[in-house]
């Protein structure tokens, strides 16, 4: 996860700064928005098994019942990616702890 953050921080500062002439918080907005979604998905599909979802739900904080229903679940990884316990258990603040940095914020700066 780490080099992923890494990669995604350097190629947002360098568009942000090449960009920043414009008028485009809305869209860095949406950016944003569209930028945590994907990562929820990328680590959902990281875990691959059940029992990896189960454990790493319980270990975020997620209820026994709630973990077990997402983990369990055969819906695909975009649409439990929007799901409010994966939100729950891996809320922007966690995202930011991993080190991604904030969009809207490097813009208004």
């Amino acid at each position: 996860m780490d080099d992923i953050v890494k990669e995604i921080n350097r190629i947002i500062v360098g568009w942000i700064n090449y960009y920043k002439i414009g008028y485009m918080k809305s869209f860095v907005i949406e950016l944003q928005g569209w930028l945590h979604h994907r990562l929820r998905q990328l680590i959902w599909k990281r875990w691959k098994k059940v029992s990896t979802r189960y454990r790493w739900l319980r270990k975020l904080g997620i209820g026994h019942d709630e973990a077990l229903k997402s983990a369990a679940s055969r819906k695909g990884y975009w649409r439990i990616s929007r799901s409010e316990i994966l939100h729950r258990a891996l809320p922007n603040k966690k995202l930011a702890q991993w080190g991604l940095k904030d969009l809207v914020h490097l813009y208004e700066r």
